[in-house]
């Protein structure tokens, strides 16, 4: 086979969604390499194709052009399209479109593809699915950075209790310990007494601080569910340390929200959503 012929044979295997025969094009020791994975061989860069047609069912590469540049290399422009309709870094679908330019380096030799090297903007998929990225450092002197979901049931009750639980944790452990926590979250919005919930991770550590009516709200956690799960695993093998705690408010201040008529901040409770200068005060944020 010509070196063009191989490399058309690689893409219309990923066209063909066909992992073993994207696997097949390869020499025994040939790699894989693109901005969102390590390099990688063998049958995972067939897993590697399965969890991205996992996520874009309908992937497809439009071939804009393909050229021999030097010997043994094939230099391929490429079209990626799909629809997310499957869960994406542990977020679920969006159900919108992508459309990513990029370019594969395919250095060929006698037993087969050598590396395959794609080039591509790594930014642009999350950002057509309307996804947030973030660029920072993870410390910074004695500052930790990380990131951060809250979780509102919509209730504007003042919280009577707040339930805080700290998990330090190998990174490699982070997006199952996500996992249990949306999951857990999702059991909370149906449970008496619940608020809201603020989860963020940073220093090796993640925090979940949620806020309920009453303390012995707190107590539906042990009856079973996703947090019974996630204790299960916990004590089986899940992170290197933690504690849960339950916190009883000294004290909560009014919720002072400015007026948009004379902009003086008022007790919206106490003046029961109306300014001293009779403009009725904007909506009450709740308090979690």
């Amino acid at each position: 086979m010509t070196l063009l012929e191989i490399a058309n044979k690689y893409l219309n295997a990923w066209n063909a969604h066909d992992s073993d025969a994207i696997v097949q094009t390869f020499s025994p020791s040939g790699t894989y390499y693109d901005p969102t994975t390590s390099e990688i061989s063998g049958d995972a860069i067939g897993a590697y194709a399965k969890r991205l047609w996992s996520v874009f069912p309908d992937l497809s590469f439009e071939i804009v052009s393909i050229a021999e540049s030097g010997v043994g290399r094939v230099v391929a422009e490429w079209m990626m399209k799909g629809t997310n309709t499957g869960e994406f870094q542990g977020l679920p679908p969006t159900g919108r479109s992508i459309s990513l330019p990029g370019v594969d380096v395919i250095e060929i030799g006698a037993d087969g593809i050598k590396s395959v090297k794609g080039y591509f903007d790594s930014r642009a998929v999350p950002d057509q699915l309307g996804l947030q990225v973030l660029v920072q450092p993870f410390a910074l002197g004695p500052f930790a950075f990380g990131n951060s979901v809250a979780v509102r049931s919509g209730k504007k009750t003042k919280p009577g209790a707040f339930g805080i639980t700290t998990i330090w944790n190998p990174d490699a452990q982070t997006e199952e310990i996500r996992a249990l926590t949306r999951a857990t979250a999702i059991e909370m919005l149906r449970m008496e007494g619940f608020i809201g919930l603020s989860f963020f991770r940073a220093g090796g550590r993640g925090v979940t601080i949620s806020a309920w009516e009453r303390p012995e709200h707190v107590k539906q956690l042990r009856k079973g569910g996703a947090h019974s799960e996630a204790m299960r695993k916990f004590w089986a093998e899940l992170s290197d340390s933690a504690y849960t705690s339950v916190w009883i408010p000294d004290h909560i201040n009014p919720l002072w929200v400015r007026c948009t008529a004379c902009r003086k901040m008022i007790d919206f409770e106490k003046n029961a959503g109306v300014c001293n200068c009779g403009q009725p005060l904007p909506e009450a944020p709740s308090y979690f």
